[in-house]
């Protein structure tokens, strides 16, 4: 995204969370690509089989973006972090849904970050990474909304820092604890 599409982004973020509806109609076209972006992201560590495609994930995202009345959207970091945050949830709730369809039968796997756990290819069930980041929130909730950010948002270490108010060194050392925490957490998980 062009620096003058930011500055536009975050006037028209500005002006829809004071209530000017038609700023929305102008804000979709300048988010629209970014969001496909981030859900083409997801599900290329989805199952191959996977129903849910990118566009079906943004326009369900996207729904839920526009029922978020009581946002004071602050910027570009902020939007796309909520962004991330939705889609996150609707693939954690697709997976759930899959998996009771097949009564426990086919799990659903993306694959981990090589950020996350260090050896390439590690695949990660998206329930069991769901279910691992709650665990975390309740040890460190930052931790988890900066894993969220970076890993399902894609923001970089500066928009973490941004979003999260704090400076782009914290976040680079709360991104390594958080990886660490995760991968443990993920290994202990798999274990019989």
């Amino acid at each position: 995204m062009a620096p003058a599409e930011r500055g536009d982004l975050t006037g028209l973020l500005a002006a829809w969370s004071d209530g000017d509806a038609s700023s929305l109609d102008r804000l979709i076209p300048v988010v629209y690509n970014e969001l496909r972006r981030m859900a083409a992201r997801y599900l290329r560590r989805e199952r191959g089989d996977h129903t849910l495609q990118a566009t079906a994930l943004v326009h369900e995202a996207f729904l839920k973006l526009v029922d978020q009345r009581h946002v004071r959207w602050q910027n570009r970091a902020h939007f796309f972090a909520i962004a991330a945050q939705l889609m996150r949830r609707i693939l954690v709730d697709h997976a759930r849904v899959h998996l009771s369809g097949k009564r426990g039968g086919s799990v659903t796997w993306v694959s981990l970050d090589e950020a996350i756990a260090p050896v390439k290819g590690k695949d990660v069930d998206v329930v069991a990474l769901d279910d691992a980041l709650s665990r975390l929130a309740a040890f460190d909730p930052e931790q988890e909304r900066l894993v969220e950010l970076r890993f399902f948002g894609g923001l970089t270490i500066d928009e973490a820092a941004e979003v999260l108010g704090t400076s782009p060194a914290t976040v680079k050392r709360e991104w390594t604890l958080a990886k660490a925490w995760l991968h443990r957490a993920l290994r202990e998980e798999v274990r019989p």
